[in-house]
């Protein structure tokens, strides 16, 4: 799955993720003075934020820009001298422009996040003294989220576009592989069905899961900065009292808590979706067997293999029943939270109208992409059930026993 697209897969990710924290860390600490010191002219902290799309080519953005083409540049060149790869052009540098897009797709919500405080402060001024804001004003500034929401919609074309042939190449290069190592795949079961219908649902759960937890990644760095400035304006949480960045803190708990009430009340999903699989197999297997032999497909031998199916859904809609009741409540409950802890500093009356918009979403963007095991917890479960089938069938490759499932399974499809 990962070796026919990636050089060295295991040490590429690992290296991949230290490089990323390190160059983040470094751009979050020396990042300034490092510009600074290149002749970058950066906006001080407490510089009046750039609205429209002055904002992606303002001074501390190109700046970004070169920083990460450098960054990206050398890991790739490194990567391609120590281990040379034939896909090596898509699957490095193919994933930094990935990066690089959804990260600059997040900045975009950052520029409508910055646009929401004026707006909607000029909204609340407008309601409160007739004639202190005019038309004009109001029309300007929608405009410029006209400008923002246009550069939105063609980042998010070409995005999607190049994604799509990412992702088959990634397709491409596994159905490459195994047809190489055909001779030694064609004895398992369900060997056709492993490299065309799984390999295609790897790749297309991996063009929308993938690109998710990029987002959710790119957006925890590009929002919690944000997050943890707009905490200045809120100085209390109900019950808790007065504590240092309390939206900050806040969002991380609340978001953690729902991660790990989905993943205990969601931890048998994955085996039965992998059941559910073997199941299907076996009964289909017989099906094919009964067009070609008539000693085959027999109605009692379909009855007992169609008996599993149902058996298997059966378990697996009762166990998603309670777990669509807790991702329900607690995403309703979701709704609710930051308007609640942010009531004392509503009634206190110390934020505007505007600061009150960017604090919500600022919020909400911090909350979700924590939140990504939660919103994409049904779509993992298929992904996990695919990769045990595919990783099953590339253990014959390397002589390795399968897993106990996969044994238990294998039984059941002849019959015992």
């Amino acid at each position: 799955m990962f070796q026919s697209f990636f050089p060295n897969p295991k040490w590429f990710f690992i290296s991949l993720v230290i490089w990323a924290s390190i160059c983040i860390g470094f751009w979050y600490g020396l990042g300034d003075q490092l510009g600074t010191w290149l002749g970058f002219e950066l906006p001080l902290e407490d510089a009046e934020p750039v609205l429209g799309l002055g904002h992606f080519i303002s001074a501390d953005f190109i700046w970004f820009y070169l920083y990460f083409f450098i960054t990206l540049t050398l890991f790739g060149l490194v990567w391609i001298w120590l281990s040379p790869h034939e896909w090596q052009m898509w699957s490095i540098f193919g994933t930094a422009l990935i990066l690089f897009s959804t990260y600059f797709s997040v900045q975009v919500s950052v520029a409508i996040n910055t646009w929401r405080r004026p707006f909607f402060d000029n909204i609340q001024a407008a309601f409160s003294e007739q004639g202190s804001v005019t038309a004009e004003e109001l029309y300007d500034l929608i405009i410029i989220f006209g400008e923002i929401a246009f550069l939105a919609v063609i980042v998010f074309v070409l995005t999607r576009f190049f994604v799509s042939h990412y992702i088959f190449r990634w397709r491409m290069a596994m159905n490459e592989f195994y047809a190489s190592k055909w001779t030694q795949l064609r004895q398992v079961e369900g060997a056709a069905q492993r490299v065309q219908e799984d390999t295609m649902r790897f790749a297309g759960i991996m063009e929308g899961l993938g690109v998710s937890l990029v987002d959710a990644f790119m957006t925890l760095v590009a929002f919690l900065p944000v997050l943890w400035s707009l905490s200045q304006y809120v100085t209390e949480l109900p019950i808790i009292g007065s504590i240092a960045s309390p939206l900050f803190y806040a969002a991380i708990f609340w978001s953690i808590f729902g991660t790990m009430l989905m993943a205990v009340v969601g931890i048998k999903l994955p085996g039965l979706e992998f059941k559910n699989q073997r199941v299907e197999a076996a009964y289909r297997k017989e099906l094919v067997y009964g067009e070609d032999h008539e000693d085959r497909a027999l109605p009692l031998t379909l009855s007992e293999l169609f008996g599993n199916v149902r058996k298997n859904y059966f378990r697996l809609y009762f166990h998603y029943m309670y777990f669509n009741v807790a991702r329900s409540f607690y995403l309703q409950a979701d709704n609710l939270f930051a308007y609640i802890i942010l009531i004392p500093t509503i009634v206190a009356g110390t934020i505007t109208f505007g600061i009150l918009q960017q604090i919500l979403t600022a919020f909400g963007q911090v909350s979700n992409s924590f939140q990504y095991l939660i919103n994409s917890w049904p779509t993992i479960v298929e992904l996990i059930s695919v990769y045990k089938r595919l990783q099953s069938f590339e253990r014959v490759l390397h002589d390795k026993p399968q897993v106990h499932m996969d044994r238990q399974y294998q039984k059941g499809s002849d019959g015992g």
